[in-house]
């Protein structure tokens, strides 16, 4: 969070807690809200005063499906220590016991593979449903010496991974600046020497070519730019993908089919769904 504006926090009281909290967190996202904290009734959601449109709350498909009870209302608040804030609610994930994410203040832990993440806001610490599909995945793949993008990389955790695999180059994309910077901090952090970052979108990719696609995104983003990830794919390439509902995963599969992009499996969490293609 920049230091000196003005923000707003809205407090969602919602019902169940689960899956409506990492779903509201995941749309939210996408609305300018920059930073959540879990309650033991919801949701803390921060968001630049100037940045809020209450409007767009109608485009939020959460907010107009009867299955979640979701309640909420807004103060301005004071600057805060946004660190120490997002401390309370970061603890460490392990993933089929053999990858850990942690953040530096965190123990380590003896496992196969340990990631250090600081997000600072960024989405992709593991503990969305996406993100922890996707490192699921990542650990059936064989990524040894494979050519890697980590499309949307968040805080560059997918890369890390990939690395930490065996992939033998690995480009990590975001179109936000704050994740641009932050992975290339995660990448110092963890001693990673095979990625490259970059900040910008799909248009980065013409001309380039990869054994593994990672995207993890969203899906109106994904239905657009699945064509353009076909094209950056190696023959017997994988692509993988998540970041949609488990009613998104017929239209996701259909488009993938339209560009020779072959339906291998899928894993779902919460409704939430991550699945593999091969080209």
């Amino acid at each position: 969070m920049e230091k000196g504006q003005t923000y707003l926090e809205l407090d969602f009281v919602v019902d169940p807690l689960q899956p409506t909290i990492d779903i509201l967190t995941a749309e939210l996202s996408g609305l300018g809200f920059e930073s959540f904290v879990e309650t033991d009734r919801g949701l803390l959601a921060y968001v630049p005063r100037d940045d809020f449109e209450e409007s767009r709350f109608s485009d939020v498909y959460i907010f107009s499906n009867p299955e979640f009870e979701i309640t909420w209302s807004k103060r301005e608040i004071a600057q805060k220590n946004w660190n120490a804030e997002w401390e309370k609610g970061f603890y460490p994930i392990s993933i089929n016991d053999t990858c850990y994410v942690r953040a530096p203040f965190h123990e380590p832990e003896n496992v196969p593979y340990e990631i250090i993440i600081e997000p600072k806001m960024s989405f992709g610490t593991g503990h969305h449903e996406t993100t922890h599909m996707m490192l699921a995945f990542l650990l059936e793949l064989d990524l040894e010496n494979k050519a890697v993008l980590d499309m949307g990389c968040g805080t560059g955790v997918l890369a890390i991974m990939a690395e930490k695999r065996g992939a033998k180059a690995i480009d990590a994309i975001d179109i936000d600046i704050w994740s641009y910077t932050n992975t290339l901090e995660n990448i110092q952090r963890n001693n990673c020497g095979l990625i490259k970052a970059f900040e910008g979108d799909s248009t980065l990719l013409k001309g380039r070519k990869y054994d593994v696609v990672l995207a993890n995104i969203n899906r109106n983003v994904l239905l657009e730019d699945i064509p353009i990830y076909a094209a950056c794919l190696n023959l017997e390439g994988t692509l993988v993908m998540s970041g949609f509902y488990d009613t998104d995963l017929p239209m996701i599969t259909k488009k993938c089919g339209e560009h020779a992009l072959n339906f291998k499996k899928n894993l779902e969490r919460n409704n939430w769904v991550a699945a593999k293609y091969v080209f």
